[in-house]
């Protein structure tokens, strides 16, 4: 039986919206229901257009799909270093390990434990368990900070004779449509830059208010988007798509080969394709053939194409960047010197107001102890008596420095008359 058949609809209808509701709770410019509804129509097309849909069996197609529909769910907008330097509930929960992707998987099952949502109601235990350990590999993987060991360890798969395993190609294609907008034409790449760095900054926003450090790319005021573009696309993006078409390559070439041998259109392979796929890759391509005529038959896939197509895109997207770039530093430098100047002014001003009260306080203490010391007329009847006495002289009871009203402080200086 063609597996998608014994989804039920209404189960599947309650569960796609209970999904967008997920994607919603959070507000997030970036990681929500548009995004998860463009890595699953990527996550499609890289399948086809590679080929590799010919090599799946209709159980791993329909794990692809779901993995990717369910690989943000609940995205709370920050990322999993944030959530583990604040001690969210998550981040303890799953021990501060690949926190987020633990939690989309989760999440997405928690509401398949509802049974108008349980969309894998009819699949037997042994296809249940195999679809749930493609899932939460694959959504594993989407954690970027597994992406270098993932990009080494594919590597290595390539240089050994054996075949590739499915679970990592599989992770390493939703991978790619994870990361694919720099691999779409300008505007959309653009688009979604612009929506990314706005969901950074705001949690720079929140680290700033939290007191944190701010995380790489978060700090509003001083990242240079261009520039960290241009870096996201040299050291994350090529190398992805470059082994992705390396080993869909590996995969595909040999079945081409046996395809265009037996003079058919390869894709009546049971034995290497597995369950049903075959009545998916012929569904999609009736629709094709009705829509825009394009192959999707294993004769009809053309890797070099594939390959040269994402590359020129790509490249062509880095060199808008590098454009941007200057512009980019250009007005970093103009900010900058105008913060100096402004800081300068301000500067200035302080020094220029802080002058005249300066001059005034010191007037003002001449004048206190002028008073205290010089004008004050005891002061000088002190002095004057000091001066017309004698050294010897010993001043009697009726003098005043020997009356009780002389020993009194003055009121003004605290001084003795």
């Amino acid at each position: 039986m063609f597996l998608p058949a014994q989804i039920p609809v209404s189960s599947l209808v309650a569960f796609v919206e209970a999904l967008e509701v997920g994607y919603s709770k959070h507000k997030n410019p970036y990681h929500n229901l548009i995004h998860a509804a463009d890595v699953t129509q990527t996550a499609h097309y890289l399948m086809l257009h590679t080929g590799i849909m010919h090599w799946l069996t209709e159980l791993e197609i329909l794990a692809m799909v779901f993995a990717a529909a369910i690989h943000d769910f609940e995205h709370t907008g920050t990322t999993n270093n944030f959530h583990i330097q604040t001690r969210s509930e998550v981040a303890i929960l799953y021990n501060d390990r690949s926190v987020l992707e633990n939690h989309h998987v989760s999440a997405a099952y928690r509401l398949m434990q509802e049974d108008e949502m349980n969309i894998l109601v009819n699949l037997s235990k042994d296809d249940w368990r195999e679809l749930r350990t493609l899932v939460i590999e694959m959504v594993m993987s989407t954690d970027m900070s597994c992406h270098f060991q993932q990009i080494k360890t594919m590597r290595n798969s390539l240089q050994q004779p054996e075949g590739i395993d499915k679970a990592k190609a599989l992770s390493l294609m939703l991978h790619a449509a994870d990361i694919s907008h720099p691999a779409k034409r300008w505007n959309l790449h653009y688009r979604w830059t612009q929506a990314l760095m706005e969901e950074f900054f705001r949690q720079g926003d929140k680290e700033a208010e939290l007191g944190l450090p701010f995380s790489p790319l978060c700090d509003r005021k001083a990242t240079m988007i261009a520039q960290s573009q241009i870096g996201f696309i040299d050291f994350i993006v090529e190398p992805t798509f470059s082994v992705l078409v390396d080993t869909t390559e590996k995969i595909i070439t040999p079945l081409i080969e046996e395809a265009l041998k037996s003079g058919g259109s390869g894709v009546r392979r049971s034995s290497l394709t597995g369950r049903g796929s075959t009545a998916v890759v012929e569904s999609v391509q009736r629709h094709s053939e009705r829509d825009c005529g394009t192959d999707y038959s294993l004769a009809g896939i053309d890797l070099k194409r594939v390959r040269h197509s994402l590359a020129e895109v790509i490249q062509s997207n880095k060199e808008r960047w590098k454009e941007l770039s200057v512009q980019e530093l250009a007005s970093k430098e103009r900010e900058q010197r105008s913060e100096r100047e402004e800081l300068s002014r301000k500067a200035e001003v302080m020094l220029t107001h802080s002058s005249p009260a300066r001059a005034s306080h010191d007037s003002e203490s001449k004048s206190l102890n002028e008073l205290n010391n010089t004008h004050s007329p005891h002061s000088s009847l002190d002095s004057l008596e000091h001066s017309s006495r004698s050294p010897g002289d010993d001043p009697g009871d009726g003098s005043p420095e020997a009356s009780p009203e002389a020993q009194q402080p003055l009121p003004w200086n605290g001084k003795t008359a």
